[in-house]
């Protein structure tokens, strides 16, 4: 579908240039693009990959004086494998020997621990996630500075800027978003995955995926000697994606520890490749629920890692794709805007809550082709409780046409919001 495509990264409307003088530390999860984005961004710059061993011993046998004039600014891939040389760049950025440099990894906790006890103050820091739909989408970049979901991240009127969009796109335009949603829902967006036109290819690739991170990243983070009970636990936490976490059944059910649940969890969030999303909460009632619900950055390997299958199509399902979708798009545009869920103790629920400067806009997942006045129920309340903090809310949806059921609230494609 996309086999001779380079999709342009969200991501880069917001690098910085290498004049700048700062050091630039882009993290995610392995195969989403890093390398192929700094290499391309950053053309002028030195490139050693700290995966190979010659390379390592290279640069480690570069003294911290020499480091500037030796290799100066340059892009240092994986970084986490050779954590001395932190304390090289540090020196040779503090003595003006060195303005820029670009620094990746795939490990949260190894990368950002050296950071706070070495280049603090110095970082540039970035995510790069997998594919969202408007990179897909619009794969040259023309249109991905705005869109929907920006619009409405960045207005106080969820009329003004729903209204403003036609209710319906036809032709190959609404192909493309339908067909891209449907990729996404089912195989995900790690980006070798767009290349490989055979469905039991990508089948093995997402399988020999999974064991490549629990071999490499796990050995990074925890050196586990028997990889069976995280195995059993990954499972379990797939399975349960788009429900409220409680690591005392996903301990039970993984024949594990509750402490055990809560490191392996920590795992998974560190290495990019599940979520936890918090509650909507204030001071003011203590009605709400205060327990977090779990959710994974990619559907395609959720589906491998939960046994579903790639056939399965169900709420849960597309409940994780808005989730990752949510939150990709914010975490990679560095917003301000919170994201939650709203549930309180008597079970009235709203799937997201997206707290922006203005107020709130509150989102409901409906895997459903049409749309009732009834699916406003939870969000009509919502919006009697919030009184001046309440911008709108909207039904998203697997149909084809926006539509408004009231003041304040509208029924969007799902697709349409995220182009």
């Amino acid at each position: 579908m996309w086999e001779n495509i380079q999709a342009k990264r969200l991501l880069e409307r917001i690098l910085p240039a290498d004049s700048y003088h700062t050091l630039l530390l882009l993290t995610g999860a392995r195969q989403t693009g890093k390398t192929s984005l700094v290499r391309k961004f950053y053309t002028n710059l030195a490139y050693y990959n700290l995966d190979a061993i010659e390379y390592r011993e290279q640069l480690s046998s570069i003294s911290t004086f020499q480091w500037g004039s030796e290799v100066g600014q340059a892009i240092l891939d994986e970084i986490q494998k050779e954590p001395n040389l932190f304390d090289k760049i540090k020196y040779a950025f503090d003595e003006g020997e060195l303005n820029f440099s670009v620094l990746t990894g795939s490990s949260q906790i190894l990368l950002l621990k050296k950071v706070r006890e070495t280049l603090a103050g110095r970082i540039t820091l970035r995510e790069l996630f997998p594919f969202m739909l408007c990179e897909l989408v619009d794969p040259n970049g023309n249109n991905n500075e705005s869109g929907m979901l920006n619009d409405l991240l960045t207005s106080g009127s969820i009329d003004d800027v729903l209204g403003s969009y036609p209710s319906v796109v036809l032709g190959q335009k609404w192909d493309l978003l339908k067909k891209t949603e449907n990729w996404l829902l089912v195989w995900g967006g790690i980006p070798p995955l767009i290349h490989i036109t055979s469905e039991q290819n990508r089948k093995h690739w997402l399988a020999d995926y999974s064991h490549t991170y629990l071999e490499r990243d796990l050995g990074d983070l925890a050196n586990l000697n028997d990889l069976k009970p995280f195995r059993k636990f990954q499972q379990i936490a797939a399975l349960r994606s788009a429900n409220l976490l409680s690591y005392t059944e996903l301990a039970k059910d993984a024949g594990i520890g509750i402490e055990t649940a809560r490191r392996y969890l920590e795992y998974l969030n560190i290495s990019y490749q599940a979520f936890l999303l918090p509650p909507y909460h204030t001071n003011l009632t203590s009605s709400l629920v205060k327990t977090p619900k779990l959710f994974w950055f990619d559907n395609g390997l959720l589906r491998h890692l939960s046994g579903l299958g790639y056939m399965v199509d169900n709420g849960q399902l597309y409940e994780n794709l808005i989730a990752s979708e949510l939150m990709k798009y914010i975490r990679t545009t560095k917003s301000e805007t919170k994201l939650s869920f709203y549930r309180t103790r008597s079970g009235m629920e709203v799937d997201f809550l997206l707290e922006t400067n203005s107020g709130i806009i509150a989102i409901e997942a409906k895997k459903r082709e049409v749309i009732s006045s009834s699916d406003f129920t939870s969000l009509r309340r919502l919006a009697a409780s919030s009184k001046n903090l309440w911008i709108g809310g909207i039904v998203i949806y697997r149909g084809n046409k926006i539509q408004q059921f009231g003041d304040q609230l509208w029924a969007v494609p799902s697709c349409r919001l995220f182009s």
